[in-house]
């Protein structure tokens, strides 16, 4: 919960202070009493004490929360949430090179993105568009964005580690694929898995600069550790595939989204939980400034009605 106008806050600092002379003035009332007693006034100081302060103070305590309850209206308070983003497109792009047939996140780097992906678009509300991207030495797989997410999921599943890693080629195909949300002013953006070490192609960065100007923002997952290897055959040697945390960095950064990094398949697993609902869904604030009002209005009546019920008694 917040408000929209704090500084109304601060007056709730002058409600101790109204209780404080409304029992300086009652303490001064009581004084005059005692001072000039009489048999009748004495009569009902007990008669009140018998019914016990509460029915006193009744009054006092409604009538402070009923202002209190107006100061908070004034700060217009609201609830947070998240509402589903409705016709939201996306496109996953996967890098199935070769490099991704390390098993430095297990069981494979490729096995645990496809896990991911699919974590992801579990996260996704219904009438979310999901498109998918493949590549490796050309983009070789392309799902159009669809609500079929079986389509999506089956274009993950059928990938297989080789190639080199043309990432430029594959972001500017997901690009071309949202230019119909982007005409449709629905929201879009692309979600690129990759080590990130392209080796192909057109710059990926001067693509994620085309992304920003199409106000479709590009969130990196650099995958792998910077031991990562992989055999160059049955007998070859083994070969360092690092990742390169670097270039998706200033993807996303160049493009306007976010960039993360994940050494193992829990971390990743998160990632995309995390995106998926970050993607799908929109912060929204609701208004609860009539609520408020209508307590204070409550607590105004309380006030009114237990006042006369004491005043009532008085002889």
């Amino acid at each position: 919960m917040s408000v929209a106008d704090p500084f109304w806050l601060l007056a709730l600092a002058l409600l101790p202070l109204a209780l404080l002379a409304q029992r300086w003035s009652r303490r001064r009332q009581l004084k005059y009493t005692a001072r000039f007693p009489a048999a009748a006034t004495l009569q009902q100081v007990v008669a009140d004490g018998d019914r016990g302060r509460w029915r006193s103070a009744l009054p006092i305590a409604a009538l402070l929360l009923a202002l209190a309850a107006m100061v908070l209206a004034l700060a217009r308070p609201q609830i947070n949430s998240r509402v589903p983003i409705r016709g939201a497109s996306l496109v996953l792009v996967l890098d199935h090179s070769g490099s991704m047939a390390s098993n430095d996140v297990a069981p494979s780097r490729l096995a645990a993105a496809e896990r991911a992906a699919n974590t992801f678009i579990d996260q996704l509300p219904a009438s979310a568009r999901v498109g998918v991207v493949a590549f490796s030495t050309v983009p070789d797989v392309s799902q159009q964005p669809v609500t079929d997410h079986a389509a999506a999921r089956e274009a993950i599943e059928s990938q297989q580690a080789g190639g080199g890693t043309d990432t430029g080629p594959a972001l500017l195909l997901a690009l071309q694929m949202l230019d119909a949300s982007k005409r449709d002013h629905a929201p879009a953006a692309i979600v690129l898995l990759s080590d990130g070490a392209a080796n192909l192609g057109i710059d990926p960065v001067t693509v994620a600069g085309e992304a920003k100007h199409d106000g479709i923002p590009i969130y990196t997952v650099a995958l792998g550790t910077p031991d990562g290897t992989i055999s160059e055959g049955p007998v070859g040697p083994l070969v360092a595939v690092p990742p390169d945390p670097q270039l998706m960095d200033e993807i996303a950064s160049t493009s306007g989204g976010r960039s993360f990094d994940a050494q193992t398949t829990d971390r990743l697993s998160s990632i995309y939980q995390t995106l998926g609902q970050r993607l799908s869904t929109v912060a929204h604030k609701d208004d609860l400034t009539v609520y408020a009002v209508l307590l204070a209005a409550l607590l105004l009546l309380l006030a009114l009605v237990s006042s006369l019920r004491t005043a009532a008694r008085l002889p």
